[in-house]
């Protein structure tokens, strides 16, 4: 897969196919094992077209990678939605289709994302992601993340931790 020919651009309402097909796989890989699967399939199926296509049209920060019209990820982001932490921004998902994991394409997301909030006037972001998800961690820590706060979160009924990994100021 040649990187020449992928794109990041904001997301418009045509790609709500797309993008619900990248959750789908995508959280069934990354969460398959951690979350419990009823619950995992009942989150699943509540991000179908109709919701992307609203997100878009309701104005979300959504981009996109794109590969000659085909979507293989998306970053959505905005706000921080945890006023306690003193972050401006938050990226709240980040996922690529299977396929397109492991070829840097994640960090390519994140930084589009990133540099997208701090244009906007939120130069610091957190992001957070399950305990247990150690490619997750990983990923985040590699990007220069440090933990910041541990939480948890009801899946199902199952108790599962949270983990919010802080971003300082970028540096242009």
């Amino acid at each position: 897969m040649s990187q020449a020919l992928i794109t990041i651009r904001r997301a418009m309402p045509g790609d709500a196919e797309q993008i619900a097909a990248v959750h789908d796989a995508a959280w069934r890989e990354a969460y398959r094992g951690l979350i419990p699967g009823r619950e995992l399939e009942r989150l699943i199926a509540r991000r179908g077209p109709d919701w992307w296509r609203s997100a878009v049209l309701q104005g979300s920060r959504l981009l996109v990678l794109s590969q000659h019209g085909s979507i293989g990820g998306y970053v959505s982001y905005g706000r921080n939605r945890a006023p306690a932490l003193d972050f401006g921004g938050e990226i709240f998902e980040l996922y690529l289709a299977p396929e397109y994991q492991g070829l840097g394409f994640g960090s390519r997301l994140f930084r589009a994302g990133r540099r997208d909030l701090a244009d906007n006037g939120l130069n610091t972001m957190l992001v957070w992601t399950l305990s247990d998800n150690r490619r997750a961690i990983d990923f985040y820590r590699r990007l220069g993340g440090e933990p910041v706060r541990r939480a948890s979160e009801y899946f199902g009924g199952e108790k599962l931790g949270r983990l919010a990994f802080g971003f300082g100021p970028l540096t242009p």
